[in-house]
């Protein structure tokens, strides 16, 4: 292979240095990663044989292509999946695995838009950066609403903004687990604002980037699917599941979709997805995840990530830092400690906060390590 692409054996030799370093330097950084939501226990060797092939998830997954190497198979049954996960028969369901939140974010509120071209959008000062990238590259008109002190969107402050604009159409941003405190909004209540306000036409897409995969498997989740009524949901792959690469799925109903699709003759395919080529290794990658885990795996999986938050939330205080987590939350959002500590174990902050995210490979050893890294 080097001969044939002209590299001498010094030329080799320095590419390979470069890569060593960079995998010496990720091993490293491994060890220390307790601020962000991705999740370093996972094993895709089983799916390294397909790297070798050139996969294209061109266009709609549920839709014959006439580029056959695709794992278009495989994507449909995590979509499927997720469906039921997410509370709405797969028979009524439509979705596609992603790059990951920002697109199934944008991909939701494209939908939204497309319902409703004159739409006023609304999302909390707590959503995901995203969001506000989102609405801007849709040219939507948007209202940013406050936020209360523990995370959720201020509804007092959505249900004078909405009250306002009431005969105009309102697409609401719900969060299912904030990105810097976990906190869900109450989908329940956001409805209840819009039936108050006699607000007909509104659509509710849900970002569950990380509780998306939480909430399906605890005994007392707060209300999260197309069962108390939102329109579209978008839920990380590379978060709890945990994968080498960014990836997420986007689920809505068949309904919301067809009103985007259009025929592509040069490929054969629907075109209803925001990218036209597709990752089809992400989708193996979650099938694969999805498949050996089973809802058994997962259950167990959750329950250690929030025995491993409760667990952080009482060493801080035992230490005499405060710390806190909402229910079904694995964020544990304590006081902003030193740079040094930022440095070593790769914390998320803002303003005079931090957190930590206890994903399956934070151990309690990592935890009193820590603690006793801020403690000092």
């Amino acid at each position: 292979m080097t001969e044939t692409l002209g590299t001498s054996a010094l030329e080799q030799s320095a590419i390979q240095e470069r890569l060593d370093e960079l995998l010496n330097e990720l091993e490293e950084a491994g060890q220390w990663q307790v601020g962000y939501p991705t999740n370093q226990n996972f094993d895709f060797s089983a799916v390294l044989p397909f790297l070798n092939y050139s996969v294209n998830n061109v266009g709609d997954p549920f839709h014959h292509s006439n580029y056959r190497s695709n794992s278009h198979a495989f994507e449909r049954e995590v979509v499927n999946r997720f469906a039921e996960l997410l509370r709405i028969s797969p028979d009524e369901a439509w979705g596609y695995v992603t790059s990951g939140g920002t697109e199934g974010n944008m991909y939701g509120l494209y939908l939204a838009r497309e319902m409703y071209p004159n739409a006023i959008f609304y999302f909390s000062e707590e959503t995901h950066y995203s969001v506000l990238k989102n609405v801007r590259l849709l040219n939507a008109r948007y209202i940013m609403i406050k936020r209360q002190e523990n995370g959720e969107i201020d509804y007092d402050d959505l249900q004078d903004m909405v009250r306002v604009h009431r005969d105009v159409p309102a697409v609401i941003m719900a969060t299912i687990g904030t990105t810097m405190r976990g906190a869900v909004d109450d989908i329940v209540r956001i409805r209840a604002i819009l039936e108050e306000l006699a607000v007909t036409n509104y659509y509710i897409h849900a970002d569950a980037a990380l509780s998306g995969m939480i909430l399906p498997f605890v005994d007392d989740p707060q209300p999260f699917g197309f069962d108390v009524g939102v329109d579209s949901v978008s839920v990380s792959g590379h978060k709890l599941i945990g994968a080498p690469l960014p990836c997420g799925v986007v689920v809505t109903k068949k309904t919301h979709v067809e009103r985007v699709g259009r025929a592509i003759e040069l490929v054969g395919v629907q075109d209803t997805t925001l990218s036209g080529s597709r990752s089809a290794i992400g989708p193996l990658m979650m099938w694969y995840a999805l498949a050996n885990y089973g809802d058994e795996g997962f259950r167990k999986l959750v329950a250690g990530m929030l025995d491993t938050a409760e667990y952080a939330v009482g060493q801080f205080n035992e230490r005499g830092i405060p710390a806190w987590r909402h229910k079904n939350s694995v964020t544990v959002v304590f006081e902003r400690p030193g740079p040094e500590v930022f440095r070593k174990w790769q914390i998320a902050p803002e303003g005079d906060i931090a957190h930590i995210i206890t994903m399956p490979h934070v151990t309690r050893e990592m935890i009193d390590e820590l603690v006793t890294d801020c403690a000092r």
